[in-house]
């Protein structure tokens, strides 16, 4: 597995969390967040893990947390010196997403824009142009590996400019992928995200299309019942965006990253 990409920190977490990928999936409590360890269920896991984590690697990923656990989550990492980043929760089912996900392809691409395979070496230049793509929009990317599905069952969904030999420029990308492991009452709910979308392109409605092409592939390709993605309160934009794909937010869920207090946020 390789494919490393970004800040000397980043590629460290992301070769952390494929080093891991065995101990994740055995692990009630765990789960991959790509980026960095991570888990859904604090108490399962283990306070005494969740501070290996934070002292080893300074960070540490909080997915589909109960709502109502949250303050005292964030007292405990207060106790170690540690904020809690949250980002909204939109779920969608398998019914209502795959619907408004379809109505938003039949519509079809701008004129010179097509949908083009998903990358397949981790370490291929299509890969990196992905990687490059999502960093240049402020989205921290995932390993080649998880990108292309060698770490574990993904997707990776790419819109391109038409070329000559129908390999024209990266414009527009979203991944998919499956977190949670056996143990995890969200064994197959599907996380979306990394949609980026080049700057020149943007208000052509791209977003919509690219990550409706997500959507449709972990419901048709990866099997997964749900679907959820993690907006911030003030990013208006992506929340149109997933709601077009009939994901809505779920209040009683919330997602977050451990990082040290007073340091810079993880990603956007």
């Amino acid at each position: 597995m390789a494919g490393y990409f970004g800040t000397e920190t980043q590629q460290r977490l992301q070769a952390r969390a494929e080093e891991n990928a065995a101990f994740i999936s055995a692990t009630p409590g765990a789960c991959q967040a790509g980026r960095m360890m991570s888990c859904d269920d604090p108490d399962l896991l283990g306070w005494p893990q969740i501070d290996a984590f934070l002292a080893r690697d300074g960070v540490c990923g909080f997915r589909l947390i109960p709502a109502e656990t949250v303050d005292d989550l964030k007292a405990r990492l207060a106790e170690r010196d540690y904020r809690l980043d949250t980002w909204d929760v939109f779920l969608g089912t398998r019914e209502a997403a795959l619907a408004a996900s379809e109505a938003i392809l039949a519509r079809g691409l701008p004129e010179g824009l097509d949908d083009l395979a998903g990358p397949d070496d981790p370490e291929g230049a299509d890969t990196v142009r992905i990687q490059s793509l999502m960093a240049g929009a402020g989205v921290v990317p995932f390993s080649g590996s998880l990108l292309t599905g060698a770490a574990g069952p993904a997707l990776t969904v790419v819109i391109g400019k038409r070329g000559d030999k129908g390999d024209g420029d990266i414009v527009a990308t979203a991944h998919g992928y499956l977190p949670h492991n056996a143990h995890s009452p969200f064994h197959r709910y599907a996380w979306g995200g990394l949609v980026a979308v080049a700057e020149s392109e943007r208000g052509k409605g791209l977003g919509k299309h690219v990550n409706a092409r997500m959507v449709r592939g972990v419901f048709r390709d990866l099997g997964a019942t749900h679907v959820y993605e993690l907006v911030s309160a003030t990013n208006t934009t992506s929340r149109r965006m997933v709601e077009a794909c009939g994901l809505n937010i779920e209040s009683g869920l919330v997602c977050g990253i451990a990082t040290p207090s007073g340091g810079a946020h993880f990603t956007r």
